[in-house]
């Protein structure tokens, strides 16, 4: 009989919750509807930053846009050994995860996981973030309105770990 913890995992954490809020006298159910209702705040302070950002990288893709700057970077992707199968995931990544992982499946399918671009894409989702839509959830949460700097630092890591990616897969890789 083969036994996975991971099944039993959040049972056993919901019932140690349940547990030490009785050993405490903690009002387990009123404790839980004021946490539901502090989230429910949170989903209304964060809804429309998030909505602006999904309606926007929906309309950039759909109009062509992504092409259209792939096209723009092809130089400076060429100068840089960047594939060029990598460049959508490039421009997508900083505003949608979902949309990143998509390009992603897209260029595993047509050239290969162990293929350059297979690499340099693995690579790149995993070193860099969705960095507009983490400002817009996180900054939106905390009300925080001056993202400058924070947005100036993030999009210089994100564009070092893109294409630090390539040389990394030739230098490591053998790409």
């Amino acid at each position: 009989m083969n036994i996975n913890i991971g099944d039993y995992a959040i049972p056993i954490i919901f019932a140690f919750v349940c547990i030490f809020g009785l050993i405490k006298r903690t009002d387990i159910f009123g404790e839980f509807v004021k946490g539901a209702e502090e989230g429910l705040h949170t989903v209304k302070d964060i809804f429309p930053s998030l909505m602006a950002l999904v309606v926007s990288v929906g309309m950039f893709r759909s109009c062509g846009g992504v092409e259209l700057l792939s096209e723009l970077l092809k130089p400076v992707t060429d100068f840089f050994g960047f594939p060029d199968e990598c460049t959508p995931l490039l421009i997508l990544r900083p505003f949608s995860g979902s949309g990143a992982v998509a390009v992603f499946e897209s260029i595993l399918g047509t050239e290969g996981a162990d293929s350059f671009a297979g690499r340099v894409a693995s690579v790149m989702l995993g070193s860099s973030e969705t960095t507009f839509y983490t400002i817009a959830v996180y900054f939106a949460a905390t009300k925080v309105k001056k993202t400058r700097y924070v947005l100036a630092a993030a999009l210089v890591g994100d564009l070092c770990g893109w294409f630090l990616s390539g040389i990394a897969v030739r230098l490591f890789l053998g790409g």
